[in-house]
C-alpha cells in the first residue's frame, strides 16, 4: 500500500496477486486509532479475509473458524511481495486441519515425517500465488527463521515447484537449531532436514537454493560477490564457531559439486562427507527405505572431507594388505644384488635412492656397473645410464660374457671372440639406454630426469644411474646456498624414483681428504652437503685395499653405511673380490653364510 493512514484502501491481494489482470482486489480498512486493520479480497476465486492489531493477534479467516488452525504470523507474499501477515495454517498434531493442511500432512507422512516434527519447524499450508503456475495454489510453507524472527519463506507447490519471497535475505533453513553447537549437519533440502530430525538429530540446516550444476573454476569470489552462496556469509555468526560440519548433501553430481563448494568456503579441515546406502540419494530416501537407525548411522560414520596431501592408513589398505602378503621373492622386499654377502646388508628395492661414494679409483662406478649387470641377468631389469666419466660398453660386455675385451697385462686370458662381442652388444642394447648431453654445456638434474621419464615410458627402465654428481650443471638461483640446492635436487630425484618405481643410483665424489692415509671416507665426506646422507634411502661407500700387508689388493669392501628400509638390509661391511680380467665381483670364500645366533 502507498499509505497506511486510517480509512479505506485498495491494493493488490498478496494471496492471488489480483489474478491475471493484476486488479487491486484487496480492500483494507485501517481503524481511526490506527491500532487495528481488516481486509478482504473481492475476487470470487480468492475471498481472502483477515485482520491484525497492535497486540499481533490475527483474526480467523472467514473461510474456516476452527480454533485449531492458528494463523502463521509472518507468512505471506508470493514471488513479488514482501513478508506480510497472510493467513497460513500450521501443520501439527491434534485437532482439525484445513483440507490443504491435511493434504500436506499426508504428504509429509508418506515421506516419513511426523506432524510433531513439522510443527516444531513451523511448517504451514497457505493459499498463495505461484509464479510458476500463474495462479493461486495451496503451498507448503517453510519459514526461514533467525533468532526467532522470520527472515524468508520458501514455498513448495503441489507440482513440486519452489519459490521464495522476492528480495528477502538468504539464510539457511533451521539456522536457530545450530546456534551454539560444536557440530552441525548441512543438507540439500528442507525435507532432508526434517528427515534427520525425525531420526533424532536436530542440529541440521538446509541450503536454500539447492546444488550448483558444477564446481566453480578458479579462485573463490569475494564474499560480497559470492551471490550463489551468500547465505553462508549471512549465517557466519552461527557457522564460524562450529568445529565439525557434516555435509549430508545429495549423492549425485550436483550434490558432489555442492559439497566441494561448501567445503571450499567453510574450510575442508572441519568438513565431513556422508555416504548414503546404495539406491538412496539423500537423507529422506534413507529414512524411508532403511529407517531412523540407519540414517543416524550414516551421520555417525561420516568420513573426513579429502584433503590434498593428508591421508589415513585406511586409504592405503590394499597396498598395506598386499605388502603383508608378499613372499620372499617379492621386489617389495628388495631383489638380490647377485652376491650373498651383500644381500645380508643391501637388497635393491624399486623406488629408492642409493648414494654411492668412495675415493677416486676405489671402484665405486665399477661396482655399480657390476650390480646393474647382475640385476639385468638375474631379474631382467633395464637401465638408463647417465655417466660422464665411464665408458660402459666394454666394461658391461666383459661382465656379461665373463671374458676380457682386450688381451693385455691386466689379464692372462685370451680376449673374447667377435661373435661373443656381438652377442654381448646385442644383450647390452636390450638392457641399457644411454642419456648423453650432446651439447658443450653440462646436463642438469631436471634435464636428466626428463629423459629418464621418457625412458620409463619407452623402454620400461627399472634403474637409473647418475654418475657423478660433480659433473652436473649446478647453477642455482642467487641467494640459494649449496645445502639448499642439494636438498631440493635430492627431493626431485626421490619423487621421480617413487613415482615411477625406479631405483636410482647417484654416484658422488668425496671432498678432498687432507692427510689421507688410505682409510675409507664416510658419507658425510661427500662434497656438497650432508643432505646426501640425510635424504638417501641407502648410503654405500666402496673401498678397496691398497696395502698388501692387510690382504689381497683385489679385496673390495662394500660399506653399507645407511639403510632406511630394515626389511631390505642393515648396516655392515661385506667384502668382495674383484676379477681384474672380466670386471666381475665375487663373494669371498665362505662369505655370505648366515650368522649363527
Amino acid at each position: 500500500m502507498q499509505s497506511y493512514t486510517p480509512g479505506q484502501h485498495r491494493t493488490a491481494c498478496p494471496m492471488c496477486g489480483g489474478g491475471s489482470g493484476g486488479e487491486r482486489s484487496l480492500a483494507v480498512r485501517i481503524e481511526d486509532d490506527g491500532h487495528s486493520a481488516a481486509w478482504m479480497c473481492h475476487r470470487a476465486t480468492c475471498e481472502w479475509t483477515g485482520g491484525t492489531s497492535m497486540d499481533d493477534t490475527m483474526s480467523r479467516p472467514r473461510r474456516d473458524n476452527s480454533d485449531r488452525n492458528k494463523g502463521f504470523d509472518g507468512a505471506g507474499g508470493a514471488g513479488g511481495g514482501g513478508l506480510t501477515n497472510a493467513a497460513a495454517f500450521r501443520i501439527g498434531p491434534g485437532g482439525n486441519l484445513t483440507d490443504a493442511a491435511a493434504e500436506w500432512g499426508e504428504f509429509l507422512a508418506e515421506r516419513g515425517i511426523s506432524l510433531d516434527v513439522a510443527e516444531r519447524n513451523g511448517l504451514a499450508a497457505q493459499r498463495v500465488f505461484s509464479p510458476a503456475a500463474g495462479e493461486v495454489v495451496d503451498a507448503l510453507v517453510f519459514p526461514y527463521m533467525r533468532d526467532g524472527e522470520l527472515v524468508n519463506i520458501k514455498y513448495r507447490g503441489p507440482d513440486k515447484t519452489f519459490w521464495q519471497v522476492k528480495g528477502a535475505e538468504k539464510i539457511m533453513f533451521g539456522l536457530d537449531d545450530v546456534v551454539g553447537q560444536r557440530e552441525m549437519i548441512i543438507v540439500e533440502g528442507e525435507m532432508d532436514k526434517l528427515a534427520l530430525e525425525q531420526a533424532g538429530i536436530k542440529n541440521v540446516v538446509s541450503v536454500p537454493d539447492g546444488a550448483p550444476g558444477k564446481v566453480r573454476e578458479g579462485d573463490l569470489p569475494a564474499p560480497e560477490e559470492d551471490r550463489k552462496f551468500e547465505y553462508l556469509w549471512n549465517c557466519r555468526a552461527a557457522l564460524d564457531p562450529v568445529s565439525r560440519i557434516v555435509l549430508a548433501v545429495d549423492d549425485d553430481a550436483p550434490g558432489i559439486a555442492l559439497a566441494e563448494e561448501l567445503a571450499r568456503r567453510l574450510g575442508k579441515e572441519r568438513c565431513y562427507r556422508v555416504a548414503f546406502p546404495e539406491g538412496c540419494k539423500d537423507a529422506n530416501d534413507t529414512l524411508r527405505e532403511h529407517g531412523e537407525a540407519a540414517l543416524r548411522g550414516c551421520i555417525d560414520n561420516a568420513e573426513g572431507f579429502p584433503l590434498r596431501g593428508l591421508f589415513r592408513f585406511s586409504d592405503f589398505d590394499d597396498d598395506i594388505s598386499s605388502y603383508f602378503g608378499v613372499d620372499e621373492g617379492s621386489e617389495m622386499k628388495g631383489v638380490s644384488s647377485g652376491w650373498k654377502s651383500v644381500d645380508q646388508h643391501y637388497r635393491v628395492v624399486p623406488g629408492e635412492l642409493t648414494v654411492v661414494t668412495g675415493v677416486p679409483n676405489s671402484g665405486k662406478s665399477e661396482w655399480v656397473d657390476a650390480l646393474m649387470c647382475n640385476l639385468a641377468v638375474q631379474h631382467g631389469w633395464t637401465f638408463a645410464l647417465c655417466s660422464m666419466e665411464n665408458k660402459h660398453a666394454r666394461k658391461l660386455v666383459e661382465k656379461y660374457t665373463g671374458e676380457p675385451w682386450f688381451e693385455g697385462k691386466y689379464t692372462n686370458k685370451a680376449r673374447m671372440r667377435p661373435e661373443t662381442m656381438r652377442a654381448g652388444l646385442h644383450w647390452l642394447d636390450n638392457q641399457f639406454v644411454l642419456i648423453r648431453h650432446e651439447d658443450d654445456e653440462l646436463p642438469s638434474v631436471d634435464w636428466i630426469l626428463g629423459l629418464a621419464r621418457a625412458a620409463v615410458m619407452r623402454h620400461g627402465i627399472r634403474g637409473l644411474l647418475i654418475d657423478p654428481y660433480n659433473e652436473l650443471d649446478h647453477k642455482r638461483p642467487q641467494g640459494q646456498t649449496e645445502t639448499e640446492y642439494v636438498s631440493q635436487m635430492l627431493t626431485r630425484i626421490k619423487k621421480f624414483a617413487q613415482h615411477y618405481d625406479v631405483h636410482v643410483w647417484f654416484v658422488a665424489h668425496p671432498r678432498q681428504l687432507h692427510n689421507w692415509r688410505g682409510e675409507a671416507p664416510g658419507l658425510y665426506d661427500i662434497s656438497g652437503s650432508a643432505h646426501f646422507i640425510n635424504k638417501c634411502d641407502n648410503g654405500i661407500v666402496v673401498h678397496r685395499n691398497r696395502d698388501e700387508k692387510l690382504g689381497s689388493l683385489r679385496e673390495v669392501t662394500v660399506m653399507v653405511a645407511k639403510v632406511r628400509n630394515k626389511v631390505a638390509g642393515s648396516i655392515g661391511d661385506p667384502k668382495l673380490e674383484y676379477n681384474l680380467s672380466n670386471g666381475r665381483y665375487e663373494d669371498l670364500k665362505g662369505a655370505g653364510e648366515p650368522l649363527e645366533e
